[in-house]
C-alpha cells in the first residue's frame, strides 16, 4: 500500500549524552488524569455529511462542555472523514498538522465513456509536482501554484465511475484534481464523492463520530468509568507522530518553556535524518510535548557539536514551572 513521506522514513535515534528523568517533574502522557485530558487532548472525529468543520468542532465543545477546541485541515459539509479536533490547552497543536499531508478515497464521474486504458493513464501523469489553480469557491488567493501528489490509485472503474485513492500535499484541491483529470482525458468529470482517510498521523483507525463521544461521555460522568471515553481522548503528543523528535534534559525544559530557542547542550538525544528548517518535535525524557519549531542544524551536528542553535521553537505547549528551574552541573 502507497504511503506519505513521513511514513517511508525510517529513523534511528543518535543519542548525545546519557541522561535519566526525575520521576518528581513531568509526567508520561499515558498517565495523565481524564480530567486533564478533556482540557488536552485531540479527538479523531469522523466527520458526518451536511456541517461544517467548523460546526463539527463546536459540538464537540458541546458534547464535552468544554469552551475551546479547533480543528486541522478544513473539510466541505459535503465530505466525510478524518478530522482531528483539538480541545482545550491542545488547539495550538493544529499548527502541526496543517502541513501534514493528507490522503483521500474518492469517486471520480466521467461524462463520457472511456477506455479504461486511457483513464489509467491520466491518472499516472498526475502523480508527482502538478500544477492547480484552487477553484472559484476557496479560501485561498486563486493563483497557480505547485502541489505534489504523492500516489493516486484506481480502485475500481464501474462505467463512467473511477473510485480512487490519493495521497497528497497539504492544500491539495481534490475537486479541482478530477476536474484536470477530465480535461487531460479529453472529457470532463466531477467529483461525486469524496472521504479523507488520513491527515497526518491520524487514520481511519481512530475514528469516534459524535453520537459515540457523546455517550462516551455520558457514560463517564454517570458512571465514574472512563473505559470508552479513554479510546477516543488522545494525547497532544499524538499529533506530531508523524514529526522528527529531538529529546531534551530535565534542565532544559523550563528555559525552552518560557520561550529560549534550543541550543545544543541542551539535548539528550535526536532522531536521524533531521534537515534544516524542518518541523521537528522537542520532547522530553518522558515523551512529553514541549514545543515545536524549524531545525536549525541536521541531525548529525546535533549529536556531535558544543554548542549552537539546534532548534528555533514555533510554538510552545508545555506550562513554565512544569520541571524546575535547574542549572548543569
Amino acid at each position: 500500500m502507497s504511503e506519505l513521506p513521513f511514513q517511508k522514513i525510517q529513523r534511528k535515534i543518535l543519542l548525545r549524552k546519557e541522561a535519566d528523568t526525575s520521576p518528581k517533574f513531568g509526567q508520561r502522557p499515558e498517565d495523565r488524569s481524564t480530567e486533564t485530558m478533556l482540557q488536552y487532548s485531540v479527538i479523531n472525529i469522523d466527520k458526518p455529511r451536511g456541517p461544517t468543520s467548523h460546526q463539527v468542532s463546536a459540538y464537540v465543545q458541546q458534547i464535552l462542555g468544554i469552551k475551546k477546541s479547533g480543528h486541522s485541515g478544513t473539510l466541505d459539509p459535503k465530505v466525510t472523514g478524518v478530522l482531528p479536533v483539538a480541545v482545550g490547552k491542545a488547539t495550538k497543536i493544529v499548527q502541526a498538522l496543517l502541513p501534514a499531508g493528507k490522503e483521500y478515497v474518492a469517486i471520480m464521474h466521467l461524462h463520457d465513456d472511456l477506455p479504461e486504458e486511457k483513464i489509467r493513464s491520466a491518472c499516472a501523469q498526475f502523480v508527482g509536482r502538478i500544477k492547480q489553480l484552487p477553484p472559484l469557491k476557496s479560501n485561498v488567493k486563486r493563483e497557480w501554484r505547485f502541489r505534489k501528489i504523492y500516489y493516486l490509485e484506481i480502485l475500481e472503474i464501474k462505467g463512467r465511475d473511477v473510485l480512487f485513492r490519493v495521497g497528497c500535499q497539504a492544500g491539495t484541491y481534490i475537486r479541482k484534481l478530477i476536474h484536470d483529470l477530465g480535461t487531460a482525458m479529453g472529457s470532463q468529470a466531477h467529483m461525486a464523492e469524496l472521504r479523507r482517510t488520513r491527515a497526518g498521523p491520524f487514520d481511519e483507525s481512530t475514528l469516534v463520530n459524535l453520537v459515540d463521544l457523546q455517550d462516551a461521555y455520558w457514560y463517564y460522568r454517570n458512571t465514574h468509568s472512563d473505559r470508552l471515553l479513554r479510546k477516543f481522548l488522545q494525547p497532544p503528543e499524538a499529533a506530531v507522530a508523524h514529526l522528527p523528535k529531538v529529546w531534551v534534559f530535565d534542565t532544559t525544559v523550563n528555559t525552552l518553556c518560557h520561550g529560549a530557542d534550543l541550543k545544543v547542550p541542551g539535548i539528550n538525544k535526536v532522531e536521524s535524518d533531521i534537515q534544516v528548517d524542518e518541523l521537528v518535535a522537542v520532547m522530553t525524557l518522558k515523551d512529553e510535548l514541549v514545543a515545536i519549531g524549524l531545525a536549525k542544524a541536521i541531525s548529525k551536528d546535533m549529536v556531535q557539536a558544543e554548542k549552537g542553535l539546534a532548534v528555533k521553537l514555533e510554538r510552545v505547549f508545555m506550562e513554565p514551572g512544569t520541571y524546575p528551574k535547574m542549572t548543569l552541573s
